[in-house]
């Protein structure tokens, strides 16, 4: 199930006739759109001021503006859908040049059965270095750092070499061997009572779960670490997690086909899965 619900033209919030893009848009003649995407609990966003701050700084990065009242517009993209749990999207594109203006796309879609059952089993994750995937990581200065565009091919094919490699997903490493993050969401991993994860001077996304997570975790008795890492860091952990808006979080069972720890899910990551459904259900 997909459902288009409405799009967005020129300063304020217009209903669209339809699903429409157009083909000269720079979005895709040039991949100039910003976008995010964002958990829907019952009928209710998760954390979309959030998520809403996020849009428009990325928006900002590349001089993108935005339209008013998106947050109406994603209210209505839930209620077309029908409510529920759902995976929402705020797509912001540059419009056609020299003509037009921008145009926002709110798409809301089921969130994917496969989802929970890779919870349950835990994910295997690959490396990715420089100095094997030349495609992957290269030396940018004028990445993008912590912008959210659409421009996620090289996010893409990380994800597809490690599925080649027989792994469910990757951790992007960077010049110096640093950890970095996965394609699509944040790296934790948990020694003793301390949880470790990249520090976002690196340059990686400001995860809004990955924000969460911090949050969650002094009441759980959990002290949280951001800093500069490698892979021996990470293989020497109790265990690994994921975190990003639509997969919650997702415990780690093994790195570069080294078992962490016992090889099975570990406990944090669950207690931290409860606890987001909690804050989801009850914001403060």
């Amino acid at each position: 199930m997909a459902v288009l619900a409405v799009l967005a033209t020129g300063p304020g919030v217009a209903a669209g006739a339809g699903p429409a893009l157009d083909p000269l848009d720079l979005a895709l003649v040039r991949g100039e759109a910003v976008f995010e995407a964002l958990r829907v609990y019952d009928g209710r966003p998760f954390r979309l001021e959030a998520h809403l701050d996020r849009l428009a700084a990325s928006a900002h990065a590349i001089d993108l503006p935005l339209p008013r009242d998106l947050e109406d517009l994603a209210a209505r993209a839930v209620a077309a859908a029908g409510g529920g749990d759902l995976v929402l999207r705020l797509i912001c594109t540059r419009g056609r040049e020299g003509d037009g203006g921008p145009a926002v796309f709110a798409i809301c879609t089921d969130i994917p059965a496969s989802f929970e059952a890779e919870r349950a089993r835990g994910l295997r994750l690959v490396l990715l270095t420089t100095a094997t995937d030349p495609l992957v990581r290269a030396a940018a200065p004028w990445l993008l750092a912590g912008v959210k565009t659409i421009s996620y091919a090289t996010n893409m094919a990380a994800q597809r070499t490690a599925r080649a490699r027989g792994a469910d997903d990757a951790v992007l490493v960077g010049l110096g061997g640093e950890l970095l993050e996965a394609p699509t969401a944040s790296l934790w991993w948990r020694t003793g009572h301390t949880l470790f994860t990249p520090a976002l001077a690196l340059g990686i996304l400001a995860g809004i779960t990955r924000a969460a997570v911090r949050d969650l975790a002094p009441g759980l008795g959990l002290k949280v670490l951001e800093g500069v890492y490698t892979a021996e860091d990470l293989l020497a952990a109790d265990e690994v997690f994921l975190s990003s808006s639509t997969r919650e979080l997702m415990p780690v069972v093994e790195v570069d086909a080294t078992p962490i720890a016992t090889g099975h899910p570990g406990p944090t990551a669950a207690t931290l899965q409860s606890a987001l459904r909690q804050l989801a259900a009850n914001p403060a």
